[in-house]
């Protein structure tokens, strides 16, 4: 231990004064800022841009234009019935046959839905697919070679997808429709029924081939005004390469089992049987 000479001059303690203390403070606050600016940009900068994930819609095929509507409602998370309003002012690119009406071209897909997509948007996304499709080169060849529209082919496709059971069996209804029209004999699809009734069954009456509409294809010649549903690739395949045959007639009499003929005898034979397994799955 070393003690001081008595001639040493005393130790003075350095304090800051007032405006230092002030000084250091504020020093210690932009150092205190400037970290916490730093941990909440760093994180943001380095993630980059955020980007909205989009959801997705699957139309099947052969669905209707009501049952569309209905679903795009539901995705989009709007009124009920918000959807077929919009169709009607939508201002769609469909063809002039279409008289305004997109049933057959809400073409069945799977579509994309973020918070900017309208009712209007996914309509026209869906019309303009269909019309780009539709409006191929040997979509219109088919149809010219079918003696046919391109609409009236799609209302043919539609038929085809409503009807046929298998992918297998949509070449042959697609040639008992051509046979059909070019004999002048009514189609009598009940499909076409089903789509005036606004419903989806197998079981036709008497009576509900008698119903006042223009798709009541009992009563009239010809194809009906519109498509009845909107049908996919494989059935407008279908509708313009027809499997080529005399048919006339088809029932589907068990589920993968659809007799076609055409001899109106043996249809009824095939009939008979369809409501023999019809009673006997009901347990009638």
């Amino acid at each position: 231990m070393v003690n001081e000479s008595p001639d040493t001059p005393p130790r003075r303690t350095l304090r800051p004064t007032r405006r230092g203390r002030l000084a250091l403070f504020i020093g210690i606050g932009i150092v205190l800022v400037l970290v916490v600016a730093a941990a909440v940009l760093v994180p943001l900068l380095t993630r980059g841009p955020q980007v909205e994930r989009a959801r997705s819609l699957l139309i099947p095929e052969g669905r209707r234009a009501s049952q569309v509507y209905e679903a795009v409602d539901k995705s989009l998370d709007v009124e009920p019935g918000t959807t077929g309003k919009a169709a009607t002012t939508a201002d769609l690119p469909l063809p002039a046959e279409a008289k305004g009406n997109p049933e057959g071209y809400l073409f069945p897909a799977t579509y994309p839905i973020t918070s900017d997509t309208t009712p209007q948007s996914l309509l026209r996304y869906m019309v303009d697919t269909a019309v780009q499709r539709f409006g191929a080169d040997h979509i219109s060849a088919g149809a010219q070679r079918n003696g046919v529209s391109v609409y009236q082919t799609v209302t043919i496709a539609s038929i085809v997808q409503a009807e046929a059971d298998t992918t297998a069996d949509m070449g042959k209804v697609a040639r008992v429709v051509h046979n059909r029209l070019e004999r002048g004999m009514p189609l009598q699809m009940d499909s076409t029924l089903n789509y005036a009734l606004n419903r989806s069954t197998l079981h036709t009456t008497t009576s509900d081939t008698k119903i006042d509409s223009p798709y009541n294809s009992y009563e009239h010649k010809g194809l009906p005004p519109t498509p009845i549903g909107n049908p996919g690739e494989q059935a407008m395949t279908a509708a313009i390469n027809p499997t080529p045959g005399a048919w006339l007639y088809f029932v589907t009499v068990a589920p993968g089992d659809t007799r076609f003929t055409s001899s109106y005898t043996e249809q009824q034979r095939n009939v008979a049987e369809f409501n023999r397994n019809r009673r006997s799955a009901s347990g009638g």
